[in-house]
């Protein structure tokens, strides 16, 4: 059963939710660039390339299985949609912030009837009630951080990566809404329906990303030093031993590990001795 697979169609999202595709084998042709929608050959996935806002209610509505989306836009959405796996890109946050020379240093300062703009406006409300904030929200679609200066808001409530942004137009953070990344989405009907097909390409994705992380190791060592190996690198269940044929005094080592240790693991085998040390890039991993 065919599923649908939504990804941005650009902005800060799209390049790496592409790559992740493409690692995990998905094959979206070689002009996949200049389509709206790909049918991936033979795997049963039809990959479309949509605005990262209209996801979650495409999501919702059954439209796409499953999508890649900021975890800020499908809060700010309201759908009713469920997260399978954050993918480790994008890292932002929703913020409050307000000029400088405000005053404001914190929530607490932040005065009843203040103007708030923001792409947001969902969010903020609900931000601003719990916390007992009588504010005005003013729902802009342009860029928050002139809002101030132009006199339109007191405030704004925008996304924060670095916050060189902000500090170059002189506002500073005074309150975090939530933390954001980019995440893979679907809804309990297509779960339903079409489970088995949404946990393999979940679970590939997951594969590539486990991958990146780590290295393939292989030396040959002298069989002295398996129990110094064995100690060095537990790998995933323990390294892999394998004779070498009319060589009775080594034997062949293979090891996953993790891509930072590497520079020590080669240095590590070097004094046992190991020859012909090898490290190979993993293009997938299922644990």
């Amino acid at each position: 059963m065919a599923i649908r697979l939504a990804v941005p169609n650009k902005g800060r999202l799209n390049e790496r939710a592409v790559e992740l595709l493409l690692k995990s084998g998905i094959d979206l042709g070689e002009d996949w660039g200049r389509r709206l929608y790909v049918t991936a050959r033979d795997q049963g996935v039809e990959v479309m390339f949509v605005r990262a806002q209209d996801i979650p209610a495409f999501i919702a509505s059954g439209a796409i299985d499953l999508g890649v989306t900021g975890e800020d836009i499908a809060a700010e959405s309201g759908a009713p949609l469920k997260r399978l796996m954050g993918l480790e890109f994008g890292h932002c946050r929703l913020s409050v912030a307000a000029p400088e020379s405000s005053g404001i240093k914190g929530e607490g300062d932040i005065p009843d009837g203040a103007r708030v703009a923001t792409s947001f406006p969902r969010l903020t409300r609900e931000f601003f009630e719990s916390k007992g904030k009588g504010v005005e929200v003013i729902e802009i679609s342009g860029a928050a951080e002139i809002m101030p200066y132009l006199g339109i808001s007191d405030l704004i409530v925008d996304l924060v990566a670095s916050g060189s942004t902000l500090k170059m137009n002189r506002l500073a953070e005074v309150a975090k809404i939530m933390d954001s990344q980019a995440a893979v989405f679907t809804s309990e009907a297509s779960l339903k329906a079409k489970g088995a097909e949404i946990a393999d390409v979940v679970d590939s994705i997951r594969s590539v990303m486990a991958a990146e992380e780590r290295k393939y190791l292989m030396a040959d060592v002298p069989k002295g030093r398996l129990g110094d190996v064995g100690r060095m690198f537990p790998g995933i269940g323990g390294p892999t031993v394998l004779s070498i044929a009319g060589n009775d005094e080594m034997v062949a080592v293979h090891v996953v590990i993790a891509s930072k240790d590497v520079y020590k693991a080669v240095n590590d085998l070097k004094r046992l001795g190991a020859k012909g040390i090898l490290s190979v890039t993993i293009d997938r991993l299922v644990e």
